[in-house]
């Protein structure tokens, strides 16, 4: 790679790190959104 496989791979190794911290985050505000939603509901119908 023309001495840039250091930087190349080390750039691959950032993109997925930082897509997996994306990914986790999203999944677990997912989750938080729809345990809300489901306390909200409960609350709704007892009342």
């Amino acid at each position: 790679m023309g001495g840039y496989a250091l930087y190349v791979w080390l750039s691959y190794g950032l993109t997925l790190a930082v897509l997996g911290m994306v990914i986790s985050a999203l999944l677990f505000r997912h989750r938080q959104l729809k345990r809300d939603l489901e306390q909200r509901t409960r609350r709704q119908r007892r009342s």
